[in-house]
């Protein structure tokens, strides 16, 4: 009994100390600046394909600043329903069109830096780029396409166009198939401005969303959406 004390007695002091570094460790990630987005984004360049190169086509590029990329996820605060929205200006991106034969659209690869996603709340910001998103390490979202599908025979100025695209989004170095619904609107012969939405469950990317004082739920679903403006490059 004696011998059984004495052991509990040298492991508690062990014990505090693991804890007080978990605390230190966690306590430390929370006040910690998240690292500042590394620059303007960018577009990565598209490939053309050999139906593009042959047809009378303009790449269209997304412009960032003139485009938005948010997600809203609903959320019980204090007892009341409300959906938190995080957005970002910072998103880019090159669509390949030519308007005589539509059915050869191509969309590049989509990036949203996901060091500028911002809320109505600077904490909670903190803990999405810290806790769930982990941007410190991995700075952008990307969507890259695969397939496009319901395209139209034809695109008029003015008309707006509704079809599917299918593809692999990556967060946080996790990727999974994703089909965005999309709409888009030629409005001249230089810009183009559209929508596209999902709906994801974000633990299917291994997010967790971490326990919070006063917020009583969380949905395991996100909805992710893109709007944007792309002139002629």
């Amino acid at each position: 009994m004696e011998g059984t004390q004495r052991m509990a007695r040298s492991i508690v002091p062990i014990v505090l100390a693991v804890l007080m570094l978990l605390i230190g460790v966690v306590g430390y990630m929370a006040l910690k600046t998240p690292a500042a987005a590394s620059g303007p984004t960018q577009a990565m360049p598209l490939e053309l394909d050999s139906a593009q190169t042959a047809g009378a086509v303009a790449v269209y590029e997304v412009k960032p600043g003139a485009s938005h990329a948010r997600f809203l996820v609903d959320e019980v605060l204090r007892g009341s329903p409300r959906t938190v929205l995080g957005e970002t200006n910072q998103v880019a991106g090159q669509i390949a069109l030519n308007p005589a034969d539509p059915n050869t659209t191509q969309v590049g690869t989509i990036l949203i830096n996901a060091r500028t996603l911002a809320t109505d709340d600077s904490m909670r910001d903190r803990a999405i780029r810290t806790f769930i998103l982990s941007t410190d390490e991995h700075e952008y979202i990307s969507f890259t396409p695969a397939a496009l599908s319901g395209l139209p025979q034809t695109a008029e100025r003015g008309t707006a166009y509704s079809f599917q695209i299918v593809g692999q989004l990556s967060i946080r170095g996790v990727t999974r198939e994703v089909t965005f619904d999309v709409t888009v609107t030629p409005i001249s012969a230089s810009e183009l401005a559209g929508t596209a939405g999902a709906t994801i469950r974000y633990a299917d990317w291994n997010l967790i969303v971490p326990d919070v004082p006063f917020v009583a739920g969380v949905s395991d679903e996100a909805r992710l959406e893109l709007e944007f403006v792309a002139a002629a490059a």
